[in-house]
């Protein structure tokens, strides 16, 4: 359902109208768009749609077999919502979908409500109001034995039942509609509210109303997907682990994903191989294959993601945002070159336990320990020196390019560096002064 959100008033009439038919599916759709000046969509007028080739065959299916094919209705609903109408005042859709089949192949075009509204009663409730339904086929009127009986004898002499009414009929309708309703539901999480339609109808539409008026709020402002840049040393894994942990980000870290790939045996792996076994730069084409192919994946769509280790140049980052793949916060984890020479340099791994030290903030337990301690050739201040150089000669042009970088002293206990990152996803955006 998707309509504006504006005041408006509601006529004085409708109210009365509704509690004169009992007719409350239907008029509370048809209130709705008087109300909203909207455009009512069911399945009726979408096959009555005049010059349409879809809205035609879709009749001749309907009076074959009283069916029209799911394939058939979604595409008839993309036709009229692309009606200028239909774009400019909005739309409520009635009875549609029918079945989570239909849900799913409307949500793959790209429709979607930004409220659903699900209206529920007892079964004995709507069976006592099916099967006391009765038509005035003079006038088309709508009665009901119990609700709303005319006085006149010459229209209670007239009227009929319509076809489909019994209280068998109407059971096994009822039976067939709880089998789809608990599977579309969780098409439409946190959109959805369940409304009861066992009391009048004036109330049933109010709380209607209000629901359709209201605009839904996120814990999030956005689906975060977050960069963090700074130099080896600076902290980023374990910032991109914490915010995983707490947030349900997906933990994209570059180096991870080659080494995954080449364990795998995959095909990308195999291309990357040659380039681990050489100690070589893997290419970029090669890269951003497979960190497309993460990216676009479920989770990482549903949940947002947090990436370290690339991109390390601007090439990088213009190639990764062409692909579609643009970072809504990034933070620069600023670190002086002693404090990273001190993280690196005195880290040391037990090689017969495989357990990690640091010589100053977490020394081994033991002489014996102590003795056995390697060091990664890795973490030789040669070497850290090296990557801290070619990371500064390139951080300049990327700090140029995400001008709304967030800039952080990684230099501090990594708890007080979270708070800082949680609290730049979290909060919007500081504006630039011109």
């Amino acid at each position: 359902m998707d309509a504006t959100s504006a005041p408006h008033y509601i006529p004085p009439e409708m109210p009365e109208y509704g509690e004169a038919n009992h007719i409350f599916e239907m008029m509370q759709a048809m209130w709705l768009c008087k109300h909203l000046n909207s455009n009512l969509l069911t399945m009726e007028n979408l096959m009555a749609k005049e010059f349409s080739q879809l809205a035609a065959e879709a009749t001749r299916h309907y009076q074959k077999s009283k069916i029209v094919p799911s394939r058939l209705l979604v595409r008839l609903i993309q036709e009229r919502l692309n009606d200028e109408e239909c774009i400019r005042r909005g739309w409520i859709l009635d009875g549609i979908p029918e079945t989570r089949e239909q849900a799913l192949m409307i949500q793959s075009l790209g429709i979607i409500p930004r409220h659903v509204i699900v209206l529920s009663a007892p079964d004995t409730v709507l069976i006592e109001r099916n099967v006391g339904k009765r038509i005035d086929p003079q006038t088309g009127e709508i009665y009901h034995t119990t609700f709303d009986w005319p006085p006149e004898s010459e229209i209670q002499n007239r009227l009929i039942a319509p076809e489909g009414i019994s209280e068998l009929e109407t059971a096994r309708k009822l039976l067939e509609y709880h089998r789809n309703i608990v599977r579309i539901m969780p098409s439409y999480p946190k959109i959805l509210k369940v409304i009861s339609s066992d009391q009048p109808c004036v109330d049933v539409f109010y709380q209607v109303l209000t629901y359709v008026q209201t605009n839904h709020r996120s814990n999030a402002p956005f689906t975060p997907r977050v960069l963090l840049c700074g130099p080896v040393g600076s902290g980023k894994s374990l910032q991109a682990a914490l915010l995983a942990q707490k947030y349900g980000l997906v933990n994209v870290c570059c180096g991870q994903l080659l080494k995954e790939a080449v364990a795998d045996k995959s095909r990308f792996g195999e291309l990357i191989r040659p380039f681990f076994e050489k100690k070589m730069a893997v290419p970029d084409n090669i890269i951003l294959k497979v960190l497309t192919k993460r990216l676009n994946q479920q989770d990482c769509i549903q949940r947002g993601w947090v990436m370290h280790g690339y991109p390390r140049d601007l090439d990088q980052a213009h190639l990764l945002e062409s692909l579609g793949h643009k970072p809504n916060r990034v933070f620069f984890l600023n670190v002086p070159l002693d404090s990273i020479i001190e993280r690196l340099t005195l880290r040391r791994t037990d090689p017969v336990t495989g357990e990690r030290y640091h010589l100053m903030y977490k020394p081994p337990p033991t002489i014996e320990i102590q003795a056995r301690l390697l060091q990664n050739p890795k973490d030789a201040e040669e070497q850290i020196k090296l990557k801290m150089d070619l990371f500064y000669r390139n951080s300049a042009e990327l700090e140029g390019f995400y001008t709304r970088a967030i800039t952080i002293n990684g230099d501090q206990d990594p708890y007080t560096v979270f708070e800082y990152i949680e609290s730049g996803i979290i909060n919007p955006l500081p504006k630039k002064v011109p």
